[in-house]
């Protein structure tokens, strides 16, 4: 979103006597944050340190548990504290008179306060964005790195312990802090729009759930801080060998805790905009489908995320309270973290896609100038997916033990779920078929996706096979699917989603012709850097492993390169958005003549985006029908759908 300009009638601003600002020390903001963690670090130290000495354990300063209480817990609530981001709930709990709201948190009227807790879903989808693109070019930096000590066998610039920290640290910031928030942050942008939603139905929560996001990412960089390294037993941590690891593994286990609580939150605060906040007229089957991918996405994570953080707590205790959830010598249940974990974990697959289907279905239908073929269905499948995406989580334990009765079910499901996600890839074909395609970036991006994503899902297949899953179990092939699913598929959303509302966010266009680079060398490296591993796998490459057999050798320095092209091309999509933010051409209010809510109102749009309430009196999507509307504004003067 742009800063804006707005008088002091808008909002209050500048209006009546201005209040009493307290001195440097006391203001919320990041000063105020930095002395409020170290108090906070300081009380959890302390209340660690006296209970173990009132207790009579020694040694009395134990700094596993003082970390975890001091630096990982209490420092952060301090910091939380210290922004700003409890006050209004702590002055209204205190009892003291209640204050005007005049809004001096919403909205971005200088380039400051998307530095400050803010309550405008429009900042903070901003925040989100900004925020989550550098956990990604740091988790980009670390895979350079780890691919330039794989581009020939033998070790030459790291020790094992170190690139195993790497590959940890990289899966964990483009899982946690990267793909699952980013969607949040486009949908936090265009949802409560979509919707004919002044904000977000709790807009200090939304603004809280943002900034526990960075609180995580700082702890998983961190961990590279902490005595003996980095964590280093993969984003999946599996016990016991995480409960054995030096101390930087705790930052693993609480980063995804802060993550988790974000994620939650977020999820929470867009189930009851979505229910209670639509605009008059809007019933569910005029919902926009990217509404409905984030509702079923919130139900996801609403569902599934407690399981998570419940493991992790458990593999902590371990560590830290001696308690043998996962110890099997003092009759621990191993395969129980794997089974709790995967619970979480394979919805989280599709936590971090569902967004992207609704992302894509919003652009092929706009750019290709055609209503959604199967709109109902298409919802539909994406309810069927969060049904049996709790039923398929044990594929990933094929050969991990578990008993053997589970197996054939487990495939069966897995096999399954495939249907309502081929429902999707028809119906976008079906879309597309006799439109007027437009084929600029952010339908390159969207027909990119649907094509990396057949060559994800196909190998999904396969793995859903026993005997396949047998032989190419903990090998590249692992590693090609899940990039296939995961950059192929949730990367170049976010890239479509970033492009197609990105005249909305900032009221400019972007450069196409930067814009159209920027894809065909992400498209053309990515293949490059991942194709490959399906081969190598299957005749026999592990994965998470620093040194590999001479065979391997060409292949490998292949994809070591192609990686590096592929950090490369980020460079032309950070280069367009700064530029073209700062002075690429006017945007009208609607550039791509698309009839959902968003694109009927200025761009940027108003603080509280709407002037009036909208009242829906169509679809979302009905392209190519004379005279169909969404929705009616200003007396009639909406965006209507004319014969090209």
């Amino acid at each position: 979103m742009s800063v804006v300009e707005h008088s002091s009638h808008d909002l209050g601003h500048g209006g009546g006597a201005p209040p009493h600002r307290p001195g440097l020390l006391m203001r919320p903001g990041f000063i105020r944050g930095a002395w409020c963690f170290a108090l906070f670090f300081v009380i959890g130290l302390y209340l660690v340190a006296g209970i173990r000495w009132f207790a009579g354990w020694d040694p009395v300063y134990d700094w596993n548990i003082i970390v975890i209480v001091g630096g990982l817990t209490m420092g952060p609530i301090g910091f939380l504290l210290g922004i700003g981001a409890f006050d209004y709930w702590l002055y209204w709990i205190s009892g003291r008179p209640t204050r005007p709201e005049n809004h001096d948190s919403h909205g971005a009227y200088t380039w400051k306060d998307y530095f400050k807790v803010n309550t405008d879903h429009k900042v903070i989808a901003v925040q989100y964005l900004v925020t989550t693109f550098v956990f990604f070019v740091l988790g980009g930096f670390m895979a350079m790195l780890f691919r330039a000590e794989l581009a020939q066998p033998g070790m030459q610039f790291m020790d094992t312990q170190t690139y195993n920290g790497l590959v940890s640290v990289h899966a964990a910031l483009m899982i946690f802090v990267f793909i699952i928030p980013a969607f949040a942050g486009l949908a936090n942008f265009a949802v409560p729009l979509m919707l004919g939603a002044p904000d977000m139905a709790f807009p200090r929560l939304n603004a809280l759930s943002y900034w526990l996001l960075p609180i995580a990412g700082t702890m998983f960089l961190c961990s590279f801080l902490a005595p003996g390294g980095a964590f280093a037993t993969g984003w999946t941590s599996y016990a016991p060998l995480a409960s054995e690891q030096p101390i930087g593994q705790v930052f693993f286990n609480m980063g995804v805790q802060w993550a988790g609580a974000s994620s939650i939150l977020t999820a929470l605060n867009f189930l009851v905009t979505i229910i209670t906040m639509r605009a008059p007229g809007m019933t569910f089957w005029r919902l926009p489908l990217l509404v409905w991918a984030n509702f079923t996405t919130s139900l996801l994570v609403v569902i599934a995320t407690p399981f998570i953080a419940g493991s992790q707590f458990f593999v902590m205790f371990d560590r830290v309270m001696h308690t043998s959830f996962f110890v099997p010598a003092e009759g621990g249940y191993v395969l129980g973290y794997q089974h709790i974990f995967w619970f979480y974990s394979h919805p989280a697959v599709y936590i971090m896609i569902l967004p992207g289907f609704g992302i894509i279905s919003e652009i092929i239908s706009v750019m290709s100038r055609k209503p959604i073929f199967g709109y109902r269905l298409m919802a539909i499948s994406m309810l069927g997916i969060l049904v049996l995406g709790f039923s398929v989580w044990a594929h990933h334990m094929f050969v991990a033990g578990m008993a053997d009765w589970l197996r054939v079910p487990m495939m069966i499901s897995t096999l399954l779920i495939a249907v309502p996600t081929g429902v999707k890839v028809f119906s976008w074909l079906a879309t597309l078929w006799e439109g007027r395609i437009r084929l600029n970036t952010p339908m390159l991006f969207a027909l990119g996706f649907i094509s990396m994503f057949v060559i994800g899902g196909l190998s999904g297949i396969y793995l859903a096979s026993v005997p396949i899953t047998i032989h190419a179990s903990d090998t590249y092939f692992i590693v090609a699917h899940i990039h296939y699913v995961l950059f192929g598929g949730s990367v170049l959303t976010i890239f479509a989603g970033i492009y197609y509302w990105f005249p909305k966010m900032t009221g400019r266009m972007y450069n196409e012709s930067l814009g159209k680079l920027h894809f065909w060398l992400t498209f053309v490296s990515f293949n490059l850097t991942f194709f490959p591993m399906h081969w190598v796998g299957l005749v026999g490459m592990p994965r998470r492993v620093a040194d590999y057999s001479d065979r391997f050798a060409d292949l490998n320095l292949v994809v070591s390169i192609s990686s590096f092209a592929l950090g490369a091309s980020v460079l032309v999509f950070f280069y367009n958005v700064i530029v073209s933010w700062a002075r690429g051409p006017i945007a009208g209010p609607n550039p791509w003549r698309a009839m959902t809510l968003e694109w009927q109102v200025s761009s940027p749009p108003p603080v509280f985006n709407f002037d009036e309430i909208p009242q829906v009196v169509g679809g979302p999507y009905e392209y190519g029908v004379a005279g169909a509307r969404h929705a009616i504004l200003s007396g009639g003067s909406v965006q209507q759908e004319t014969p090209a």
